[in-house]
């Protein structure tokens, strides 16, 4: 399975190691070479330098063949277009975009968009804990 990652920040790293621990083959895309670093030195997947909305950038990464992709880079704006290219131009079969903003995530989400919204799972999470501690008893 081919797999492309653009971002490779600490998210969009961290999903490269991922799927290649699990046997894949991972390409990743960053507009900064220094990126590369996050990888590790035992990474063996590929790498390439450049902005994930450039086309000749997306098809040497390996879009073409790509049976999924993950759009992790700091914009959700970025993430959006990025994805929608993915899937209306270069069919990727399993295209997931990280969006930060839940109003976002959660429009892009309804009209059939795969996405992740870390801010909307942490205000869950919050909310589930705060709700779930036994309150302080009121002194007599």
């Amino acid at each position: 399975m081919n797999a492309v990652v653009i971002g490779c920040g600490r998210v969009g790293s961290a999903v490269a190691k991922g799927l290649a621990t699990d046997g894949w083959d991972v390409t990743v895309v960053d507009e900064n070479e220094d990126a590369l670093g996050r990888l590790g030195p035992a990474w063996r997947g590929g790498f390439v330098v450049g902005h994930g909305m450039d086309v000749t950038v997306l098809e040497s990464a390996g879009l073409e063949t790509a049976d999924a992709a993950v759009v992790a880079t700091n914009g959700d704006n970025t993430n959006i277009v990025i994805g929608q290219v993915l899937q209306k131009r270069y069919d990727v079969g399993t295209v997931v975009v990280r969006i930060l903003d839940p109003a976002r995530a959660k429009l892009y989400s309804d009209r059939g968009m795969s996405i992740v919204c870390p801010t909307q799972t942490a205000i869950a999470g919050l909310l589930d804990k705060v709700r779930a501690a036994t309150p302080k008893e009121a002194p007599a």
